[in-house]
């Protein structure tokens, strides 16, 4: 491991944690799908201890399109210094930005004794429990998948982004939770896919400025206490 890496829990394997801070997108998605190629070769070795991977970053401007994505949802075509990718998560169209956490577990299901559903909970969950600690009331909509402020208001907002691959129980992309992001970038999209919802951030919701890295290290601390006590 390098000096930016850390044991996270260590049952059945170890959780890696690679904090990789701005990087391109594409840069992480190639070491995305170097992890997740290894640990399904780990898999199909036989190997029982086989190592699980947690990448945190924040993206240079760029969006990208999910696999069952339309492309009308571009609202511009292009934009200085914002990338377009087409990629292979599920889910729609989506940004990310500096200001904005992504995460992005490289995770074997079956050593958490979890569905990919309970997998999507769990990351939805992990930031509902951060957005709790200061007094927001966040919670899913049935519909959709991600997280929403005041979810049963006429006017629910989203606040994070979930999109995943998941191959033999090995997951790949992950969630986008907006910290303090630039959101006129949303602009050029719509997100989603989802007409007439808006996006917000924490610190719009705060009204004031916050601290990207407390914020963050209150949601791994919440993201530790569902995803640790699942091993073992």
């Amino acid at each position: 491991m390098g000096e930016n890496d850390r044991s996270f829990v260590e049952s059945r394997g170890e959780i890696i944690i690679q904090t990789l801070g701005l990087k391109s997108y594409r840069e992480v998605w190639d070491l995305q799908k170097n992890l997740f190629d290894k640990l399904l070769a780990a898999k199909s070795n036989g190997t029982a201890n086989h190592d699980n991977y947690l990448i945190t970053c924040q993206h240079n401007h760029v969006i990208t399109l999910g696999k069952s994505g339309n492309e009308s949802n571009i609202q511009v075509p292009e934009f200085p210094g914002v990338e377009y990718i087409r990629i292979d998560r599920g889910g729609d169209i989506t940004y990310h930005g500096p200001g904005q956490l992504v995460v992005y577990p490289i995770l074997d299901l079956e050593q958490f004794g979890m569905s990919l559903r309970q997998y999507i909970n769990h990351l939805e969950q992990s930031v509902i429990n951060t957005l709790r600690f200061y007094g927001l009331n966040a919670g899913r909509i049935k519909e959709y998948t991600g997280v929403w402020i005041n979810p049963e208001s006429s006017a629910p907002k989203k606040i994070a982004a979930i999109g995943v691959k998941c191959s033999r129980h090995v997951t790949m992309h992950g969630m986008a939770f907006n910290i303090k992001p630039d959101l006129k970038y949303y602009d050029l999209i719509i997100p989603c896919g989802i007409i007439g919802k808006e996006v917000t951030s924490l610190e719009k919701e705060m009204g004031q400025e916050v601290d990207f890295e407390e914020v963050k290290a209150r949601y791994m601390t919440c993201f530790s206490k569902l995803f640790g006590d699942r091993i073992g």
